[in-house]
């Protein structure tokens, strides 16, 4: 097609008119004027990024995780602590959608990322492989003391390491614009 030709299929769909032959014009002298839009009213707030201490969870929060990773361990320790448990998980729900709501963005974040989903894989594989490396050493935890160890070497080892992720996760925020130092 031409450029008349498109420049006529233009003027037909914006006027609902066809131009007739001798009023085709080129497309550059059918576009108005430049007119100044008025600005957007700028909103306060919403143009900032946000800091990394206002993004970074607190170490505390990760002793959620870690009771909850040690959690198969305690049970076998004291079966009769899953209320407790229970109890820990909602308190963990609901800490995280009111105190940290603010925060949550980040949690989102962390949980869609590769470096948490291989913690989380990580943590399940060194339950399963230590406790059948001890088993078929002939070492099983078995005792109530071993399993509450266990169980605090669990959740030492999650709080670590969902504070390093959180710490690669904003630096990575932080490398790519996304937050401030």
């Amino acid at each position: 097609m031409s450029g008349t030709t498109i420049t006529a299929i233009t003027t037909t769909v914006r006027t609902g008119q066809a131009p007739a032959e001798a009023e085709l014009r080129p497309a550059a002298e059918l576009r108005p004027e430049a007119e100044p839009r008025p600005e957007a009213p700028e909103v306060p707030g919403a143009a900032e990024k946000p800091s990394v201490a206002e993004m970074r969870l607190p170490v505390w929060f990760f002793g959620f995780e870690g009771a909850l990773a040690g959690a198969f361990d305690l049970l076998r320790a004291a079966p009769s602590a899953w209320p407790a448990l229970v109890a820990l998980a909602v308190l963990n729900l609901g800490v995280s959608l009111t105190l940290m709501r603010r925060r949550l963005k980040l949690a989102k974040l962390l949980w869609r990322g590769k470096g948490t989903r291989k913690v989380a894989l990580g943590l399940v594989g060194l339950r399963l492989g230590s406790h059948l490396v001890l088993g078929l050493l002939g070492t099983a935890v078995s005792t109530a003391l071993g399993h509450v160890l266990f169980a605090l070497v669990m959740g030492t080892v999650t709080v670590v390491l969902l504070a390093h992720v959180q710490r690669t996760a904003l630096g990575a925020l932080v490398a790519a614009g996304k937050a401030t130092a």
